[in-house]
């Protein structure tokens, strides 16, 4: 395959398919020891690239499925289709993966997959999501999903532009931010309250 040509396949037939186990949110400990992911936070605190986890357990490591380094994660289990429609790529190796959490293993890019099945394919994703009040997304559903994908050299090269763009938008959030609180700190000291004058 030349890097310009993309070849289509199921992604059933380059990944395979695994499923996190039950982290609930009572066994979520900040002083835990082992790193952890749930399902719902792949849409509340993940984007497509996974390099820093949130939360921690101290559930037994035998009760624990954990992360290869370049598993694409997608929830199996959400309010919306649109929100269930949404993969990250985790970047780290034992990370424990809670249920509900459908994880795609394969020798392709992980953050090249993220990118493209949040935006090529978020719609077909969101389409075959069963349920109205809570959705579902089945692991035999994905695996039957037509992919495009190119040589893993020019996979490299797409993965490497858009991360390096989304590392700018994060570092500009971060400056608008820290203006934000700035101005705050700044009126809160050039405007007196009517408390400071009793």
């Amino acid at each position: 395959m030349n890097d310009g040509e993309w070849e289509e396949k199921k992604l059933g037939d380059i990944a395979g398919f695994f499923k996190g186990k039950n982290i609930s949110k009572s066994d979520i400990n900040e002083q835990a020891l082992t790193p952890c992911i749930r399902y719902g936070e792949l849409y509340t605190h993940y984007q497509e690239t996974i390099r820093e986890i949130f939360s921690k357990t101290n559930l037994p490591v035998s009760q624990l499925v954990f992360s290869k380094k370049n598993d694409v994660l997608i929830p199996s289990s959400g309010e919306t289709k649109i929100d269930i429609a949404t993969a990250s790529c985790v970047m780290l190796d034992n990370i424990a993966l809670g249920g509900d959490i459908n994880i795609i293993r394969s020798n392709q890019n992980g953050i090249f997959m993220s990118y493209y099945l949040n935006s090529a394919k978020k719609m077909d994703i969101a389409k075959i999501a069963q349920g109205d009040t809570v959705v579902h997304l089945y692991s035999s559903q994905l695996q039957q999903l037509d992919i495009l994908f190119p040589s893993l050299q020019e996979q490299q090269k797409i993965a490497d532009c858009l991360s390096s763009l989304d590392g700018l938008i994060s570092a500009q959030s971060k400056k608008v931010e820290l203006l934000k609180e700035h101005k705050k700190g700044l009126m809160q000291q050039l405007f007196p309250s009517s408390e400071a004058n009793k």
